[in-house]
């Protein structure tokens, strides 16, 4: 008896040994196939492109780089696209962090709206945002004449650009910070506010330390989408070149000049500012990690 007990312990344990390498090497199979997939995605899909843009830009040498780097309508086409997220990531700075503090820190009628509102330019196509400006400013929209009368320009002029790009951008900072807030909870602001710490003290110290990460990665995602916007900016722009052009719309109208050197030159100095903006992205996110570990 006690050998068969033996015997069937040690079976058990063999075939209990056996089912953990069978499962284990069906795991690494799985494992090691979906990681191929993958890498031959993102070497298809991402870095084949990306390889070719900085190929062609620098085909024809760098001295024909910089010459179109520095050609005027170049350069004008890069300091609107600053420009515009410059003005677009303060105000959506502002927007998000009020959003975001309303919607996770108080109870109000209207709130499941308020989000639903924030979301909508998800769900829009930029294009169709362009649009609407358009019905709103436009010569015959519904205060294009009293612009006029006032010779005020908002399409076809930095207004219209900064205006589109916020609208597209404006979800992202809010969006961000509204599942941080909420997982915080507001324990901390309560105490803070029975300690005597008006409201200001009680975001200053207390609510923007510990979002400053999540806002931070926000800010970066909001920065990239503007400085990449295509369709809204193409609607309100006018395409004026040298004035109302901003970098992706540079490289369309070189492009369809078959300026391609140039087109591509312009594409590279885009690709690298998102490099540099997925960087900082990877980087917020280890010191976050750090901090919070």
């Amino acid at each position: 008896m006690a050998v068969a007990a033996t015997l069937a312990g040690h079976g058990g344990s063999v075939s209990a040994s056996y089912e953990d390498s069978t499962a284990t090497r069906e795991l690494t199979w799985v494992k090691w196939t979906l990681i191929a997939i993958s890498l031959a995605f993102f070497g298809f899909f991402l870095l084949l492109p990306l390889f070719a843009i900085f190929a062609e830009a620098l085909r024809k040498g760098w001295d024909v780089y910089f010459a179109a780097l520095l050609e005027p309508d170049a350069l004008s086409a890069i300091k609107l696209t600053l420009i515009a997220a410059a003005i677009a990531v303060p105000i959506n700075l502002v927007f998000g962090l009020t959003a975001a503090w309303s919607i996770a820190k108080f109870q109000f009628r209207g709130k499941q709206f308020l989000i639903t509102l924030i979301d909508l330019p998800f769900s829009v196509s930029p294009v169709v945002a362009g649009l609407i400006y358009v019905l709103i400013f436009g010569a015959q929209g519904w205060v294009g004449p009293w612009l006029i009368d006032h010779d005020i320009k908002i399409l076809f002029a930095v207004p219209g650009i900064v205006l589109a790009t916020t609208f597209v951008t404006f979800p992202f900072i809010a969006r961000e910070l509204i599942p941080l807030m909420e997982a915080q909870g507001k324990d901390e602001e309560e105490a803070s506010v029975v300690l005597g710490a008006s409201g200001l003290q009680t975001f200053w110290y207390v609510t923007l330390p510990n979002i400053k990460w999540g806002l931070i990665y926000g800010v970066i995602l909001c920065n990239a989408r503007a400085m990449g916007e295509f369709g809204a900016v193409s609607v309100v722009s006018g395409h004026i070149r040298g004035e109302t052009n901003t970098m992706p719309l540079h490289v369309e109208i070189l492009y369809n000049e078959y300026q391609f050197a140039a087109a591509f030159v312009m594409a590279s100095l885009l690709a690298l500012l998102a490099l540099v903006t997925l960087a900082v992205k990877t980087f917020v996110e280890w010191q976050a990690l750090k901090s919070n570990s």
